[in-house]
């Protein structure tokens, strides 16, 4: 059972995220909260597995709220998926920076938002992708040319390739089928190459490839 927390300063949206989540076989509803404060101490009394957070709120807002409980050991296993009903990309890049796993808009598909909350915990990264390609275009033409990384000097070779995959939002069948490996030999991959980054969860590692260079936009032209 995947527990669920939903974080949004409006009734009326959790309520109805409440009723699509709950006739889920596979999820339930643990708790709301209706401020990014309530959501953080929600996290930390209920531990849910996925936490739905409204990225403006009153008060404490979503980008911090999801600071606070990615920088908390005690909920490391806790998944953030940020909903907003504005693509806005500098806030989809700072909450994936700041450790969400997933970014949606609100008017997404009610099916698009269960997946999201099923890949979400399964340890995948999700990216609306209509605001995936407005994120790179406009990050890659405000951005400088990058820096090498030192910590990329860590990667072999293979990581380095797998991690330019998983930047280009690959999964990972179709990064084994690209590489001509098996799927578990490819997520041995991603989950050595997250342990030498430090990174959180797969968003952490497309945001890094990115930050790094390792990967770059033209892919989407």
């Amino acid at each position: 059972m995947i527990k669920v927390l939903l974080a949004d300063d409006q009734v009326l949206v959790r309520a109805g995220f409440r009723a699509l989540l709950d006739a889920q076989s596979d999820i339930e509803v643990v708790g709301e909260a209706g401020d990014g404060e309530e959501a953080v101490a929600q996290a930390r009394r209920l531990r849910p597995d996925v936490i739905l957070m409204d990225i403006r709120m009153p008060g404490l807002d979503g980008l911090e709220a999801t600071r606070r409980i990615a920088s908390d050991e005690r909920l490391d296993g806790v998944r953030i998926v940020i909903l907003t009903t504005f693509e806005l990309d500098e806030y989809v890049f700072e909450a994936l920076r700041g450790g969400a796993g997933g970014f949606l808009v609100k008017d997404t598909e009610p099916v698009e938002l269960i997946n999201a909350v099923r890949a979400v915990a399964a340890g995948d990264a999700l990216l609306s992708p209509s605001v995936t390609r407005r994120l790179i275009a406009e990050f890659a033409t405000r951005a400088k040319e990058p820096a090498p990384s030192p910590r990329l000097n860590s990667l072999t070779e293979r990581e380095r390739e797998v991690m330019a995959l998983v930047g280009e939002g690959l999964t990972n069948e179709e990064i084994a089928a690209r590489l001509v490996v098996s799927p578990a030999t490819a997520k041995t991959h991603v989950s050595r190459t997250m342990v030498k980054l430090g990174a959180r969860d797969r968003a952490q590692l497309v945001v890094f490839a990115y930050e790094s260079g390792l990967v770059k936009p033209g892919w989407l032209s």
